[in-house]
This record gives C-alpha cells, structure tokens and sequence, in this order.
C-alpha cells in the first residue's frame, strides 16, 4: 500500500546549517528505501512565503499569496512510501529527521485506477 508522510514544521526551527544536514540524512533514507524497494519520491518544499494559494467559488477563480491557514507549523515536505501496512509506514516516518523537530503525518492514498502512474 502507498503512504504519503507529510513532513509539518515550525519554518524557523532550523538553522541553515541544520537544513542541510536534514537534507543530507533525509537523502541517506530515501536511497535506503529505494534500494528496498519502497520509495516512490520525496521533496522538501520552499516556505510558505513562497506559496500560493487558489481556490474556485461560483466559477471564479481566486489566488492569493501565501498558505490558506494561518497555523503554527507548515507543511514541508513529504515522502512518497510503499510499506506492507500501516506500522511499517509509522516506522519509516518515525526515521525522517524532522519528525525529531515537527509532526509526520502517516496518510494511506487511494489509489484510482485509470490515473497515470
């Protein structure tokens, strides 16, 4: 079954020199998993300041700067996972650096047939 861990953080938590090292151990763990088979992508994401938000209401289309809600951590990150169940998906988010610093959040996709894979 796939899994997608969201990886939520304060955005100032680290420093950049910590950033890196996040990203070296987290680059270590991807390739860990793809040698087991299990990885199916992973990226970290630019900061909120970054993002834009769009949404659809009576047929209008509305942007706007920035993340839709105001909330203490951010989204990111995330992983992209096959694991035999929910507990080896835990396992595995449980390993990713930030999840020492901020929340990973464990989500099973649904998988629609037809969707390009």
């Amino acid at each position: 079954m796939k899994y997608m861990l969201l990886i939520y953080a304060d955005q100032e938590v680290l420093s950049e020199s910590e950033r890196q090292d996040c990203y070296k151990e987290s680059t270590e763990l991807a390739h860990e998993l793809r040698s087991n088979g299990q990885y199916l992508g992973a990226n970290p994401l630019h900061p909120t300041t970054m993002s834009t938000s769009v949404r659809v209401r009576n047929g209008k289309r509305l942007v706007t700067d920035g993340p839709f809600a105001e909330t203490h951590e951010q989204l990111g990150g995330y992983f992209l996972i096959e694991a035999k169940d929910l507990d080896e998906a835990i396992a595995i988010a449980a390993r990713i650096p930030m999840a020492r610093k901020g929340t990973v959040e464990v989500r099973p996709v649904i998988e629609i047939a037809g969707l390009p894979g």
